[in-house]
């Protein structure tokens, strides 16, 4: 079996731990893993495969004689590496938004459109976690009848906002158990005990760019490119975990029970019909775990072609981390 050389862009950061954890678990054969960060952390170590593997200062020449580079940093230092990855001749499978929307870089949802990831030049973007647990949740009903709409709403957990997010609600949480005031940095407001219906920057037509990430990618990933989504997204004291409620509305009428067994079919999901004496899973079910969950899959009652249902999936795995892994293997395995 042939073995690959791997570095993880990003490897100290909530994803990039989350990336080395599933390179091990889905057992890729890696030859060599060089873990990548910004100076500040070079020379500490992240442990793989129980040997405890050096971390080096990201470099534009850090990448000469890779195979793959797992991105797990922001725009900005995404854009910064990718000419020097491409270059290396290595495949860049970026979590960032930098790519994302590049006509000529495939975004890739392993289960939905996996053959897109080898017509690439390169570069191969990872969606945006809502978009990727969404869309498993709809694509079995997508191969019934084309999704011509969708109204969707996300409840997205801390971990979206990476450690800082993570830190901020476990800190304000011990603030208010003591009595304390809790203090907001990285989110606008205080998230304990609360939520915030405004993730991202406010766009000209007052939906945030997060917001129309579902709309954006959506198109591309399920090709369809008249796809019309409205969503808002809102932010939900839970650590890890996105919730997604959704109505979709379809070319022909799909009956609820077409639906269910179109999701009870498809790869990657779980169809909750009775999980514990319910028929829906929350974030703490799907925690930890590559599944997208699903379940209240009910007939919308303001269209006769619309559905509506409710779906939960790991941000920082199937979301991030898993969904990056999976297209490396996908690549791997063609090879």
């Amino acid at each position: 079996m042939k073995e690959y050389k791997i570095a993880v862009l990003g490897a100290t950061g909530a994803v990039g731990r989350e990336m080395l954890k599933v390179l091990e678990e889905y057992q890729v054969p890696v030859q060599k893993l060089l873990p990548l960060a910004s100076a500040r952390s070079a020379g500490g170590t992240v442990t793989f495969k129980g040997q405890e593997v050096l971390i080096e200062e990201a470099t534009e020449q850090s990448f000469e004689g890779m195979d793959f580079v797992l991105g797990a940093v922001k725009n900005g230092m995404s854009k910064k590496f990718a000419p020097a990855i491409v270059k290396s001749g290595a495949v860049y499978i970026d979590n960032s938004s930098a790519f994302r929307l590049q006509s000529n870089v495939p975004l890739v949802v392993p289960e939905i459109n996996g053959a897109d990831a080898f017509e690439n030049e390169g570069i191969i973007a990872n969606p945006n976690c809502s978009s990727i647990i969404t869309l498993m949740a709809v694509a079995g009903i997508a191969r019934l009848s084309p999704i011509q709409s969708m109204v969707a709403c996300t409840y997205q957990a801390v971990s979206g906002a990476g450690q800082p997010g993570l830190e901020e609600l476990e800190r304000q949480m011990a603030d208010l158990a003591a009595g304390r005031k809790p203090e907001a940095k990285t989110f606008p407001t205080q998230i304990a005990l609360n939520v915030i219906p405004h993730i991202g920057d406010e766009l000209d037509n007052l939906y945030t760019d997060e917001e129309m990430k579902m709309q954006n990618e959506g198109r591309r990933i399920l090709h369809l490119p008249e796809l019309k989504v409205t969503c808002t997204c809102v932010r939900v004291p839970v650590m890890r975990s996105h919730s997604i409620s959704v109505t979709l509305r379809t070319e022909r009428k799909v009956t609820v029970e077409e639906a269910k067994e179109a999701v009870r079919a498809y790869p990657g999901c779980r169809l909750i019909e009775d999980y514990e004496g319910r028929n829906y899973p929350t974030p703490l079910d799907t925690s930890n775990q590559d599944l997208v969950w699903v379940g209240r899959i009910r007939e919308d009652l303001t269209d006769d072609k619309g559905l509506t249902l409710w779906c939960c999936g790991d941000q920082i795995r199937k979301g991030a981390a898993s969904n990056a892994v999976q297209i490396l293997k996908l690549l791997t395995e063609k090879k």
